[in-house]
């Protein structure tokens, strides 16, 4: 039987980091506020746009409509031009199409990441894509790990979650399947050790890992 990957997007198989910086920023601007600084935006890569904002602003949380809305304004402009692929990622893709069935689970809308990975000539490789928009409750909730096993017809058996940061590690220790952690994207790996033992340097090395399992 075919094994199952889940994959994170940005930090685990896109670097996107300038798009989001600049988006942030420009919503700040557009709001009034003092921005926020870089490495406390990039802490929170992974957390949905509203839970970004709340956690930046907690004196501000009525504002955080507005800041998505201008977020979205920004990065629609921008995105595909300032987002590339992390090292070896087509690589990792090819490897594991061979042996797995693939999906993408994202707090990232919908919106962005199907015509993101098409941009970067990779939404072949994926038989499911489960978003922010596809489900109710985000990652570290298990939601969109069972969404996409049942859209790919699969169980938890033999089932990998792979990402960058603990929201991918709770949400696959909450699905009860598999997970290794991505030292390539926003969570340091002084904090990942907190939630998993096996930690991988990139998304190509995880897949290694786990064809010969």
């Amino acid at each position: 039987m075919k094994k199952t990957l889940l994959f994170d997007l940005d930090g685990t198989l896109v670097d996107s980091t300038t798009a989001i910086l600049d988006s942030c920023k420009s919503a700040f601007k557009i709001l009034g506020l003092k921005p926020a600084l870089d490495n406390d935006i990039k802490k929170l890569i992974g957390f949905t746009l509203d839970e970004i904002f709340i956690k930046l602003y907690k004196d501000k949380e009525e504002l955080a409509g507005d800041f998505i809305e201008e977020y979205r304004k920004k990065y629609h402009q921008i995105y595909l031009e300032q987002t590339h692929l992390l090292p070896q990622v087509k690589e990792a893709l090819e490897l594991a199409n061979g042996f797995a069935d693939l999906a993408v689970v994202t707090t990232k809308h919908s919106c962005f990441t199907k015509p993101l990975l098409e941009f970067l000539k990779i939404n072949h490789f994926f038989k499911a894509l489960v978003c922010y928009d596809d489900v109710r409750f985000a990652k570290p909730h298990p939601e969109s790990i069972f969404k996409a096993l049942s859209i790919l017809n699969k169980d938890r058996k033999n089932a990998f979650m792979i990402g960058d940061t603990k929201l991918d590690i709770l949400a696959a220790k909450a699905a009860e399947i598999s997970y290794i952690a991505l030292n390539c994207g926003y969570e340091s790996k002084e904090s990942l050790k907190n939630y998993s033992e096996l930690i991988k340097q990139n998304a190509y090395e995880a897949v290694c890992y786990i064809k010969y399992l």
